[in-house]
């Protein structure tokens, strides 16, 4: 049981094997497998920067913008590898969540900027969920809005966006309804010249990341 654990393994039986028990635990294991798969194709699409990390450093998972806004500001397809040996020995040190509180861990890039990651708690015995936040910059949506003529309220939009922020949070923050969200939205897009939201976050943080 050790070795079958230690390898991976996450249910046994024992001989004889029961063919109804068999199947029946297959039908939990596909099912769970599919629960996990759907959420994390929800969060993809949802365009949260998530990653988890094992202790050993290893990452399990990481949605596309996560990926995608790190490989801007490094210029290195493999920033994550180095970021997660950080972030586990964060961990190991003690960088645990407290009770009803974000921790937070910042991390200083060869080229000078910086990036923080919050640690959300566990998503199991051995993984750690993060979301990654671009470090703040003064003036940062005045940067955004005078570089692609965007209106105020653009700006402050597109800024939350490359933070991570998801359209619901940003009509929060900024008092705005869905239609009015979405109506801006568009005008992002088209003033950008892209098509999606991956793409604006990406357009987003070249400019930052030259701050």
């Amino acid at each position: 049981m050790w070795f079958m654990r230690e390898s991976g393994g996450i249910d046994y039986l024992t001989k004889p094997i029961n063919t109804d028990e068999l199947q029946a635990r297959i039908r939990v294991h596909l099912a769970n497998a599919r629960s996990v798969q759907n959420a994390r194709i929800a969060l993809d699409a949802a365009g949260r920067h998530l990653l988890t990390v094992s202790p050993t450093s290893e990452v399990h998972w990481s949605t596309p913008q996560a990926q995608q806004v790190l490989k801007v500001m490094t210029g290195r397809d493999d920033a994550l590898v180095d970021l997660s040996r950080k972030l586990a020995d964060w961990i190991a040190a003690g960088g645990k969540v407290p009770v009803g509180q974000t921790a937070t861990m910042t991390i200083e890039l060869a080229n000078g900027t910086a990036v923080q990651f919050h640690h959300l708690g566990s998503t199991g015995a051995e993984e750690y969920l993060f979301r990654l936040t671009t470090a703040d910059h003064p003036n940062q949506d005045e940067i955004l809005r005078e570089h692609f003529a965007l209106t105020g309220r653009e700006a402050k939009m597109l800024l939350w966006i490359a933070k991570g922020k998801t359209n619901r949070d940003i009509g929060k923050i900024l008092g705005l309804s869905p239609r009015t969200g979405n109506k801006h939205l568009e005008q992002i897009y088209a003033k950008l010249g892209v098509e999606n939201r991956t793409s604006a976050v990406v357009r987003a943080v070249h400019v930052l990341h030259e701050l």
